[in-house]
C-alpha cells in the first residue's frame, strides 16, 4: 500500500487507501516509497536512478525518456561525434550490462504528456498513466527555434544524437558554406568543427560580441578573435529576419547564402507538459534550495523533485536564483535530487544544493573553462597569462565580491578557483591565489 504525505503544522497526517494515521516526525511524515518515476533519460535522470539504487532504495524505479536511445553524453554532439572522430557507441554514458544491473525499468521513445502532482500521476504520450510515490523531473531543455525552421531540410539544430548525425552527414565531406546562427557555446563549437572538416563557415550573432551572455563582451571578443584566426567569419550586431531556401535573410534585406544552416540560439526548459501540473513554472520548474518542486502558491510539493537544465533554484553560495545548463550541474543535481527525495520520505532533513557552476568548451585548440557566474555588471580582469598569448586566467568581480573565473588553455589556474568560490572567498583572496600561479 502506498502512502502519501503532506506537510502540516504541529502534526503530520498521512493518508493511505482507506486509512488515516497521525505521527510526530521531523517535518515530513514517513512515506513508504514503492515506486519512483524519473522523467527524462539523459545524464540527470541516469544519475538520479543510479543514486536511488546506491542509497539502498529497493522499490520500483521507472525512467521515462522521449528519445529512443539509452542515456548518452551530449558534449561530444557538437565536437567529436559531429567531426566523425567518434561513433555513437562511444558516447553512451554506461555500458549495456551496467544498465541491466541497475534493475531499472526503462521506457524509451515515450514522452511525458502531463503531471498531476497532487494525485501523483504521470501521463504519457502513449496514453498510459503511471502512479508514483516519488517523482524526479529531469526533462532537460529543447532548442529555441526560428519561425518555420522545420520547413527547411538544410536547416539543423544540435541537441540530440540524431540531430548531430544528420548534420554530420551534411558537412562531413567539406566544401559546404555553413552558416551558424548564434555565437554561443554550441554555435561556436559547431563552427569550429565544421571549419576543421574543410567547410567555409560564417557565424551570425545579434549581440555585439560572441559568448556575451556567458563571458561578457571583452572575453567573448577574445574567443571570437581565435575563431577568425582559424578562418571563421563572425558577424556581430546582425539580426536574422527569416530563413530562406538559399540561406538566411537578414533584417535590411541581405541574403547570406548557405548550403547548410545551423540554428544555435539557446535552449528553453522542457516544461510544456507541466502546464496543468499545479507546479510553479517560470523559465524552468521552480524549486526550493533542496530541489523540491514548488506549487503555484509557493509551498513545496513533497515527493516531487527536479534536476538538470529544467529547474531553477536559489543557490545559496551566490544568493541568486539560477538555472544552469551544464553537464556538471546535471550530474550533481540528479544525485542530489534522489538523495533528498529519499531523505524527505524517511522523515529526515534534505540538504540544500549549493554548488559552484562549472562548464568547459573545446573550440579549435582552445580549452575554455569557467567556474562561477558572470553578469552584465561584473568586471572581468585578466590576472595571469595574456589574451595575446592565448593562455590566460580572467577573474570576475562585482564590487568586492569574487564571482567567477575563466581559463583559456589554463586548467591548472582555473580549477583552484572553484574551491575558492565554494568557500565564498573575497576578491582579495582570489587575487592572492592567482598571484601564486607561474606563467
Amino acid at each position: 500500500m502506498r502512502e502519501r504525505g503532506w506537510v502540516c503544522v504541529g502534526v503530520v497526517v498521512c493518508v493511505g487507501v482507506g486509512t488515516l494515521s497521525v505521527g510526530a516526525v521531523w517535518h515530513l511524515c514517513r512515506v513508504e516509497l514503492n515506486r519512483v518515476v524519473v522523467v527524462g533519460a539523459s545524464l540527470a535522470g541516469l544519475r538520479a536512478a543510479e543514486t536511488l539504487r546506491s542509497e539502498g532504495f529497493g522499490g520500483e524505479v521507472i525512467v521515462v525518456g522521449a528519445e529512443q536511445h539509452r542515456p548518452y553524453d551530449r558534449p561530444p554532439l557538437s565536437k567529436k561525434l559531429l567531426a566523425g572522430d567518434w561513433e555513437p557507441d562511444r558516447i553512451q554514458l554506461r555500458q549495456p550490462d551496467s544498465f541491466d544491473e541497475l534493475d531499472v525499468e526503462w521506457r524509451f521513445g515515450i514522452a511525458a504528456a502531463g503531471l498531476d502532482a497532487d494525485e501523483q500521476i504521470l501521463h504519457l504520450t502513449d496514453g498510459t498513466d503511471l502512479a508514483f510515490d516519488g517523482c524526479i523531473i529531469a526533462t532537460g531543455a529543447s532548442c529555441r527555434r526560428l519561425a518555420d525552421q522545420s520547413r527547411f531540410a538544410h536547416v539543423h539544430e544540435v541537441r540530440t544524437l540524431d540531430d548531430s548525425m544528420r548534420l554530420r552527414a551534411e558537412i562531413a565531406g567539406g566544401d559546404q558554406h555553413v552558416v551558424v546562427i548564434g555565437a554561443g557555446f554550441i554555435g561556436l563549437e559547431v563552427a569550429a568543427t565544421a571549419k576543421q572538416l574543410g567547410n567555409r563557415v560564417t557565424v551570425l550573432e545579434g549581440a555585439s560580441a560572441p559568448l556575451i551572455r556567458g563571458l561578457g563582451a571583452e572575453m567573448g571578443a577574445a574567443i571570437g578573435i581565435a575563431h577568425e584566426a582559424n578562418g571563421v567569419d563572425i558577424r556581430c550586431d546582425v539580426h536574422v529576419d527569416r530563413l530562406d531556401d538559399h540561406g538566411a535573410m537578414l533584417q535590411g534585406g541581405e541574403l547570406i547564402e548557405a548550403d547548410v544552416v545551423v540554428v544555435g540560439i539557446g535552449v528553453v526548459p522542457a516544461t510544456a507538459w507541466l502546464d496543468d501540473s499545479g507546479l510553479e513554472v517560470r523559465d524552468g520548474v521552480v524549486c526550493d534550495e533542496t530541489l523540491n518542486a514548488r506549487r503555484l502558491d509557493g509551498s513545496v510539493r513533497p515527493g516531487v523533485y527536479a534536476a538538470g537544465d529544467v529547474l531553477r533554484w536559489p543557490n545559496q553560495l551566490f544568493d541568486e536564483e539560477m538555472r544552469v545548463e551544464h553537464w556538471t550541474n546535471a550530474a550533481e543535481q540528479g544525485a542530489a535530487a534522489a538523495k533528498n527525495l529519499l531523505a524527505s520520505a524517511s522523515g529526515g532533513a534534505p540538504e540544500p544544493y549549493a554548488s559552484v557552476p562549472f562548464f568547459w568548451s573545446d573550440q579549435f585548440d582552445l580549452r575554455i573553462q569557467f567556474v562561477g557566474r558572470s553578469g552584465p555588471d561584473d568586471e572581468a580582469v585578466v590576472v595571469a597569462g595574456s589574451v595575446d598569448d592565448g593562455k590566460f586566467l580572467t577573474l570576475y568581480r562585482n564590487g568586492d565580491r569574487f564571482r567567477g573565473a575563466l581559463g583559456v588553455r589554463a586548467p591548472r589556474w582555473v580549477m583552484p578557483m572553484r574551491q575558492l568560490l565554494a568557500e565564498q572567498a573575497s576578491w582579495e583572496e582570489a587575487l592572492a591565489k592567482a598571484a601564486t600561479f607561474e606563467t
